[in-house]
């Protein structure tokens, strides 16, 4: 209670039994609110583990005299007393034959902002031609995407100045923002990152084209016609996430680990690890990865959850039974532990994605982080209404 009367009853005044508080300069209550503050939450530190926070606040509050509550109305009423933080800046990357500019993606980006407005969205480009950035889906090579990615993020005016960034990724934008997390965490700091029907262990078949897409057709035919030649690795996109396995014994094959310009890297799969991969990746608050339930264009669509599925037998182990988990070849063990690793499902195909999910979501893992000030200023409301 010091902290009150220290900090408030300087201000009371007294006469004849009425109460008057004078009028006060903002600056002067803010200060004196900071100080209250700071001597409240010293004053619970002190206390023994056995008392919870929130409890010794609410004994004190109860314990002031009714003229320092009517004051510490006041101070609330103040918007001050409170610290409305803004969301966190959200990166968004678009998978497979989308753009940037594409209508769609920025309805999704419109929906972070209604869900938690004032958030800055950022849609991952690699040309600012839509068309450009459509082909470079299927034609670059990936390593030096992500490098381009990470300086342009870097040297951004609003997104290098934030405290922290979000990160959303739809297919291969997922993994891509996960690779960007592995490489850049010193650079860049993404705070959590939520993935949507993504190839986190790689694809097992190359997704079919729609009807009259020539462009993706003719990529695919040159993916299949050598897929670990040194030409394909290095221009042709989906090749650099394709991974092949020994179906006996489900370990990757020779000709992959050597090979792989991109998604054995990454996952640390070969006898060299990096270890900067695991500590970026486990500084995630939360990494979060959906798989759509009817996926047929993901093969095999656990790949969105680090699983293995032998697509002979169909039989699949889960991440937690694979050496990369046991082992914490990228970090993903320690996230786990520290209850920042969450497996979702959501209806319907490939990208099939509705509103609700993305709401869900946007209030899950991207609305701003109340400030203890805030959590403090929520008790004192409900006290003062009982």
């Amino acid at each position: 209670m010091s902290c009150f009367c220290v900090g408030v009853k300087a201000m009371e005044s007294y006469d004849h039994g009425r109460l008057y508080l004078p009028r006060l300069d903002a600056n002067v209550m803010q200060r004196r609110v900071d100080q209250c503050a700071s001597h409240m939450l010293s004053a619970c530190a002190s206390r023994t583990s056995t008392f919870h926070f929130h409890s010794t606040i609410a004994k004190m509050l109860h314990l002031l005299p009714i003229s320092t509550l009517l004051l510490v109305t006041q101070v609330i009423a103040s918007p001050l007393a409170r610290s409305d933080s803004k969301p966190l800046p959200l990166l968004i990357w678009h998978g497979l034959g989308d753009n940037y500019a594409a209508d769609g993606l920025h309805s999704v980006g419109d929906l972070a902002n209604e869900t938690n407005p004032d958030t800055y969205v950022y849609y991952i480009r690699l040309d600012e031609d839509a068309g450009s950035d459509r082909t470079a889906t299927f034609l670059g090579n990936v390593t030096e995407q992500i490098a381009q990615v990470c300086d342009d993020i870097a040297e951004h005016a609003v997104l290098s100045k934030a405290p922290g960034l979000n990160a959303l990724g739809f297919s291969q934008g997922g993994q891509f923002l996960r690779g960007m997390i592995e490489r850049c965490g010193d650079r860049i700091k993404v705070k959590n990152l939520v993935t949507f029907g993504s190839q986190h262990n790689g694809i097992a078949k190359y997704q079919l084209c729609k009807d009259g897409d020539w462009l993706c057709k003719g990529y695919i035919g040159l993916l299949k016609s050598n897929t670990w030649g040194a030409w394909v690795q290095g221009h042709l996109v989906p090749a650099q996430y394709f991974k092949a396995t020994n179906e006996t014994t489900g370990e990757p094959t020779e000709e992959y680990l050597e090979s792989s310009n991109f998604i054995a890297d990454i996952n640390n799969e070969r006898v060299l690890k990096n270890v900067t991969y695991a500590k970026n990746l486990a500084a995630l608050d939360n990494f979060v990865m959906y798989v759509f339930e009817d996926d047929t264009t993901v093969i095999p669509k656990e790949s969105g959850w680090f699983a293995y599925t032998n697509t002979t037998s169909n039989e699949v182990t889960d991440l937690r039974d694979r050496d990369i988990y046991k082992e914490d070849w990228i970090g993903l063990k320690k996230l786990d532990e520290k209850g920042g690793l969450h497996f979702k499902t959501t209806k319907g195909g490939h990208m099939d994605l509705g509103d609700k999910v993305l709401k869900d979501v946007f209030k899950t893992y991207f609305a701003p982080e109340k400030t203890l000030w805030d959590g403090i200023v929520d008790e004192v409301q409900e006290i003062m209404e009982l």
